[in-house]
């Protein structure tokens, strides 16, 4: 059996645009890496972070990789392992491409491969969700779900938790661009009310229901006209500069759809080919460099294998 090992675990977009908190899909890039290591003494240290700019806890409890793992080992009653992490973070931090979740991902699937597998990767969910809990308060699961299934995953229910795979068009890209600017997720969600029109309501069902049918049928132009938000995009928008000019430059670049991906401040879009997604991705930080905002920018496949093991 290895005694270390490092795993790669990708950024997700979570919601989809209309299914908060039920809908995410995983991305080939970014993403984040553990170094694990099997040690003498019972415990977990975090030895090392880089990328970080010294913003992330090392304290064991305080760290969502850390925090992750002990839940997990506590459940299997393996306390008496000893395990040193080394976490390189290789994606932006408040991104809205599920940082923290790739990051305690990336730990999950590590030690479940240093102990043989005990738990099957569907099985590793409830504990990135515990993470999830101490990054932002609450544990929802479309960032973790699809960082470790890989590819687009509704949560039907979180009591009890009931995950479902869905099929996606093989010729679907993410077009995503990260305007730096700060939008922290705790204060994203603070906004959101907490009572809905039931007109808006139906309307809502109506675009997850459609979202997900486009998925199974592979229809992009009801995957596309099925990305609306009357809920919770209007007022979390109002964070990211120029959302709505970048909304049309996506549309006009030939995007099926367009959103804020998490809590933002990254958007995201939805094409048919890499050509598109690029084209997409080059007019939107073309209008954020005029704007004197920097960004980084992705383009990438939906992931469908999740986490996966480092040479």
């Amino acid at each position: 059996m290895k005694d270390t090992i490092k795993v790669f675990a990708p950024a997700t977009v979570a919601n989809v645009v209309c299914g908060f908190d039920v809908l995410g899909f995983a991305v080939n890039e970014p993403g984040d890496e553990v170094v694990m290591r099997l040690t003498n003494k019972p415990g977990i240290t975090i030895s090392q972070i880089t990328g970080d700019e010294g913003r992330l806890p090392r304290e064991a409890s305080k760290n969502t990789v850390s925090a992750s793992v002990q839940h997990y080992l506590q459940h299997l009653g393996r306390t008496e392992v000893g395990l040193d992490i080394a976490l390189h973070k290789k994606m932006p931090i408040g991104s809205g491409l599920g940082s923290s979740s790739a990051s305690t991902v990336a730990g999950l699937f590590a030690v479940n491969e240093l102990l043989g597998r005990p738990l099957s990767t569907r099985e590793l969910v409830p504990f990135a969700m515990k993470g999830e809990e101490l990054a932002c308060g609450y544990g929802h699961a479309d960032n973790v779900a699809p960082a470790l299934m890989g590819g687009f995953v509704l949560i039907r229910s979180y009591q009890p938790l009931d995950l479902v795979a869905l099929p996606f068009p093989d010729e679907l890209y993410a077009a995503i661009v990260y305007p730096e600017v700060d939008v922290p997720t705790k204060d994203a969600r603070q906004m959101i009310r907490n009572k809905v029109f039931l007109k808006d309501a139906v309307t809502q069902w109506g675009n997850v229901a459609g979202l997900v049918s486009g998925l199974f049928m592979k229809d992009l132009d009801l995957i596309g006209r099925s990305m609306q938000d009357v809920l919770v995009e209007p007022v979390r928008s109002i964070l990211i500069p120029d959302f709505e000019k970048m909304r049309t430059l996506a549309t006009d670049a030939g995007a099926a759809g367009f959103g804020i991906s998490g809590s933002g401040p990254s958007v995201f879009a939805l094409a048919g080919s890499r050509e598109t997604a690029r084209k997409i991705t080059f007019e939107l930080q073309n209008h954020l460099h005029r704007i004197n905002i920097n960004s980084k920018s992705f383009v990438s496949q939906v992931n469908a294998e999740g986490p996966k093991v480092l040479d």
